[in-house]
């Protein structure tokens, strides 16, 4: 097996003498990489090891982007000062970087109304086109008919 480390000279050594470098040090043999050929080995202190990895994947998981969904809900007989009030909204929403989740709510026999419902959610997407794309068009769930609406790139 393949052995580098801090205090050594890198090389190619069977595994008991691997082993033995170790031990002479104080510290692990740690398998870095099993699947070449030979397989690479390091000689550290495996907590300290252990510590940097969980350090590592910290930071990435810091820097991953979170996505915000924001519901805006809307009722198939909304009124144009209504549905200006919630596009002002997701304006605000899309400009923070943040996905609307728009949907009309559909109580009792207003599911006869869907066409309009429909209808509303492409007018608030058409409305919303300089700050976001649509990407996911009305679809009907049960009593909600939904939509998403992600921020355009910069």
């Amino acid at each position: 097996m393949r052995v580098v480390g801090d205090d050594i000279e890198a090389g190619v050594y069977p595994i008991l003498k691997a082993l033995e470098m170790a031990r002479e040090q104080g510290l692990d043999l740690v398998e870095i990489a099993p699947n070449v050929d030979p397989p690479v080995c390091k000689i550290v202190d495996y907590g300290k090891f252990l510590y940097e990895q969980k350090k590592k994947a910290k930071e990435i998981k810091a820097k991953a982007a979170k996505i915000v969904v924001k519901d805006i809900r809307f009722g198939p007989h909304t009124d144009d000062h209504d549905f200006n009030f919630k596009k002002n909204h997701a304006i605000k929403f899309l400009q923070e970087g943040c996905k609307v989740k728009a949907y009309v709510f559909f109580r009792g026999r207003e599911i006869v109304f869907k066409v309009q419902g429909e209808i509303l959610l492409l007018r608030f997407a058409n409305e919303l086109e300089e700050w976001g794309k649509a990407e996911q068009l009305p679809t009907l769930e049960g009593k909600k008919m939904l939509m998403l609406i992600g921020p355009r790139k910069k």
